[in-house]
């Protein structure tokens, strides 16, 4: 196995530490002996929350350790009773009968009938059903392998081993306290893996960070050392039609590792890092970006120089907050910068900012967005907004000399604020931010980043 600068394994291929070729048999096997289950005794895991990512992740394991039935048991919950638009229903029917797979897939299983009759009108499709037949309302386009789907909570989540957060960040707080309730009477608590991103911004007693991992730890108690968040440079279609793809699985020792081993794949790249609060905190910053990054492309008629500028701005705002909340940033920089990209060239929150620029949307038609699910970067606008504001965070300004809240030498935050939340201006004022003469050099910005003490560990929750 490789091992990275840092120390931790890359994840190249599925092999073990002497050289040999693990089985996902094998791979199964050792996760179960590890989590202490017996022969009889099926390991369950499952995933809360079904949107693209979510879906994705629960498709994966199911298409590598489905086949296992009686070693591992995989399920997905989402709330019931929402239907599926009509417009909807009829692009699904259009999917359906455009791949021979899926075509016979669902003629062999009697369910074609129920889309013909939705795409005549005479029957209402409903999002938990469709899902059972392996279509993500949020991934149309991307038919998933049928999953089992649990649309009662508790009976979801009650003895699962193994809980994968699927939920936006601004959903999981409140899930993960109802979740609470049936974990009562629990012995040992589960291992949650969070895909979550996003952040929360608490003001007192100072201002820091809540992120869905330890809001999770909030809501339930269970030990951050069981608590553990993916994420990474990736595109969940992409993911699931076995395109290459990477991920970072971020938390204690004891668990990341042998996960990282259980989720890796060939096509799907699974390295592990102990630095969980920072990873988690840039998957939610680029998110910020990225809506931008799709205003610019829209009023520049894609601009390859536009972009670029924005690109070099964007990234170099990301690496002074970097600068703010870790003691080594330089090691948050590839994931940072690979994530971005990737988030920029195909996510759904660049997809937002572009239709805002063209007029499709606008920000009071809310976050949540049908065929798109949750946009996680308004709120992430608004947190970090609110948090880099405060007064008690103040660094000096390299220029004016004089004490600064650090929002000040964040243009891009400050414009897409005055956007998205308190719509004071449109989305043409992400250009007019790329023009002001007063914008620092980015490399000026990534040079004062580094020439000066900007740390602040109460950011993150640290003493």
């Amino acid at each position: 196995m490789i091992m990275n600068a840092h120390g931790n394994s890359n994840g190249n291929g599925n092999g073990n530490s002497n050289g040999s070729v693990q089985s996902l048999e094998e791979k199964l096997d050792e996760l179960r002996n590890l989590l202490g289950k017996s022969n009889n005794d099926p390991l369950k895991i499952v995933s809360v929350g079904a949107g693209a990512w979510g879906s994705v992740f629960a498709a994966l394991l199911q298409d590598s350790y489905g086949q296992f039935r009686e070693k591992v048991q995989i399920r997905i919950w989402r709330r019931p009773g929402r239907a599926v638009d009509r417009a909807t229903a009829e692009h699904l029917f259009e999917v359906i009968n455009s791949r021979e797979d899926v075509l016979r897939r669902l003629i062999r299983r009697c369910a074609y009938l129920k889309y013909v009759e939705a795409r005549l009108g005479e029957r209402t499709l409903f999002a938990d059903e469709i899902l059972k037949d392996g279509f993500c309302l949020n991934m149309i386009e991307t038919p998933l392998c049928p999953l089992k789907v649990v649309t009662n909570l508790q009976e979801a989540v009650w003895d699962a081993d193994i809980v994968v957060n699927g939920l936006p960040s601004t959903e999981t707080r409140e899930i993960f306290e109802e979740i609470n309730e049936y974990w009562k009477e629990r012995i040992t608590m589960p291992v949650i893996i969070s895909l979550s991103k996003g952040i929360e911004a608490a003001l007192d007693p100072v201002p820091h960070i809540i992120t869905p991992t330890k809001m999770i730890n909030q809501a339930t108690g269970v030990d951050m050392e069981n608590i553990l968040y993916l994420g990474g440079p990736n595109i969940a279609s992409e993911i699931y039609n076995k395109e290459y793809a990477n991920a970072r699985i971020c938390g204690a020792e004891k668990w990341r590792k042998p996960l990282a081993k259980f989720l890796r794949q060939p096509h799907f790249i699974v390295w592990d890092n102990s630095d969980l609060i920072t990873h988690e905190v840039m998957g939610g910053l680029k998110n910020v970006y990225a809506i931008g990054a799709g205003m610019v492309a829209a009023l520049t008629n894609e601009s390859a120089t536009s972009k670029s500028v924005y690109f070099a701005h964007c990234t170099s705002e990301m690496i002074f907050i970097t600068h703010l909340l870790a003691e080594e940033p330089e090691k948050l920089a590839g994931p940072l910068l690979a994530d971005t990209y990737v988030t920029l060239l195909k996510g759904r929150n660049a997809w937002y900012g572009q239709m805002l620029a063209k007029g499709a949307l606008s920000p009071d038609m809310g976050d949540s967005i049908s065929g798109k699910g949750m946009i996680q970067g308004v709120s992430a606008v608004k947190a970090f907004f609110e948090l880099l504001s405060q007064s008690s965070l103040n660094v000096l300004h390299p220029e004016e000399n004089k004490p600064v809240a650090p929002v000040e030498l964040c243009p891009i935050l400050k414009t897409l604020y005055k956007i998205l939340i308190s719509r004071e201006q449109s989305s043409q004022a992400i250009l007019q931010a790329l023009r002001d003469e007063n914008l620092n050099d980015p490399r000026e910005r990534i040079e004062i980043a580094q020439s000066h003490v900007f740390y602040r560990p109460s950011l993150l929750g640290q003493p």
